[in-house]
């Protein structure tokens, strides 16, 4: 009789779970650093975020992957006007370079996705690879005369639809519909009353 042998299986670090979360107030600074790492310090330049200055992301549609108890990943879903059709845009999506083998990129997309079709919007855009979101249902077929406000390539503004035709005739603009974010109040020194 031959004894049943139970396979050794090494556990590394990268064989961590991660979980994907609603965004906390104690993500901002960890989010911004990996989006520094991620896109650059000059990040804030850049066409799509003049879509997101000054505005709060879509309720529910901001998303955190956490693993080991460390921010890893990122995305943001924002209210616009395409052309005149309500949607979203996507963006950024971004994972710590450690971590990018481990499909959180795909894992936050499809959640942020499904939440976005469960909150009932019908439309999600984005500028991207066309290769890499395509897997998610991302086409350039309704962009095609829609317009960013900056330079962008043509190639790269894709969508998805969740109901069908909620992009037809989209042509014009995107423009920025969400809420505006609250005015930090200035803090000063104490104020000295009258006596």
């Amino acid at each position: 009789m031959t004894a049943f042998r139970k396979p050794q299986i090494a556990l590394t670090s990268k064989a961590a779970p991660f979980a994907i979360r609603s965004e906390r107030a104690v993500d901002v600074a960890a989010r911004e650093a990996l989006l520094d790492a991620s896109f650059g310090e000059d990040r804030h330049g850049r066409t799509c975020q003049r879509l997101r200055d000054g505005r709060a992301p879509a309720a529910g549609l901001a998303l955190s992957a956490v693993r080991e108890g460390k921010l890893v990943g990122t995305v943001r879903l924002w209210h616009v006007s395409a052309g005149g059709r309500p949607a979203l845009v996507l963006g950024p999506l971004a994972v710590d370079p450690a971590c990018r083998e481990l499909g959180i990129g795909a894992a936050l997309m499809h959640q942020a996705l499904a939440a976005a079709r469960a909150r009932g919007h019908e439309a999600v855009i984005l500028l991207g690879d066309a290769s890499y979101y395509a897997r998610f249902g991302f086409s350039a077929e309704k962009t095609a005369r829609l317009s960013l406000p900056g330079p962008f390539e043509r190639d790269r503004l894709l969508a998805i639809e969740f109901t069908d035709g909620a992009l037809d005739g989209a042509e014009g603009m995107i423009v920025p519909t969400g809420s505006a974010l609250p005015k930090r109040r200035s803090v000063r020194g104490p104020v000295a009353r009258a006596a």
